[in-house]
């Protein structure tokens, strides 16, 4: 076992409260999502999208905490892929699905059917066995929703090319292409990392002085989801078919 945080902690009482705090951490997720709810009812995006950016530093941090205090060992009963499922399901999907439904940036008529969509093919997505693959990728579209939401808003598109957008990556999320995994796969890992970081200080201006209307910041933005985009399907390509 290496140096460091691993090492420091054994099966003292100490070591069991940090594991079962990094539950609670991922299980807040779903607390926070409540806020953002109660923020989109009431009528207050930028609180909402606030709200949901603070779901993505919890998910893209609760994973190292876990893996650095060997969480799984030291508190077996829970499940904490599970757990952090059950929360992201909500995060990710519910609550961007539920937005969606109010057909504020989707044409009339649109936003129940796209709804249902999001839902059902993410709950596919999240229930297969496959969704994770051994060499970092993820099975069809991550249903990054909360993130495609936040885009729709900011970027003033005309309804229906929201609404057909919302319609292609339904597909896409049943579709078995792989899409990498950002902070895991090995193939430019550190530049991945690094636009990525660069990516979310962008979010976190957009999502703060968002007022409603287009942001050309946010067009701008758009280039790292493109290149993750461009990154998974030139590795996806490469594939060793056997562990698809």
């Amino acid at each position: 076992m290496p140096n460091g945080l691993r090492v420091a902690i054994t099966s003292s009482g100490s070591a069991l409260w940090a594991a079962w705090i990094v539950h609670l951490y991922t299980a807040i997720g779903a607390v926070v999502a409540l806020f953002a709810v109660r923020a989109f009812a009431a009528g207050d995006p930028r609180e909402g999208f606030l709200w949901l950016y603070a779901t993505v530093v919890i998910d893209a941090s609760d994973g190292w905490f876990a893996r650095r205090l060997v969480v799984v060992r030291r508190v077996p009963a829970i499940d904490g892929t599970l757990l952090d499922n059950i929360v992201d399901y909500l995060t990710f999907v519910f609550v961007p699905a539920w937005v969606v439904s109010f057909e504020a940036v989707v044409p009339v008529g649109w936003g129940v059917p796209l709804a249902i969509a999001m839902l059902l093919s993410s709950a596919y997505g999240f229930s297969h066995r496959e969704a994770k693959s051994a060499d970092y990728f993820f099975r069809g579209f991550p249903s990054y929703w909360n993130i495609v939401m936040f885009y729709l808003y900011t970027l003033g598109a005309p309804p229906v090319v929201n609404g057909l957008i919302v319609a292609v990556l339904c597909m896409c999320v049943v579709i078995p292409v792989g899409f990498v995994h950002p902070a895991r796969t090995p193939t430019l890992r550190g530049l991945t990392l690094a636009a990525s970081v660069v990516w979310a200080a962008l979010l976190l201006v957009l999502a703060w002085s968002f007022d409603g209307t287009p942001s050309s910041l946010a067009a701008w933005s758009l280039l790292f989801p493109l290149y993750y985009v461009g990154l998974s399907c030139v590795l996806h390509a490469r594939r060793d078919p056997t562990v698809r």
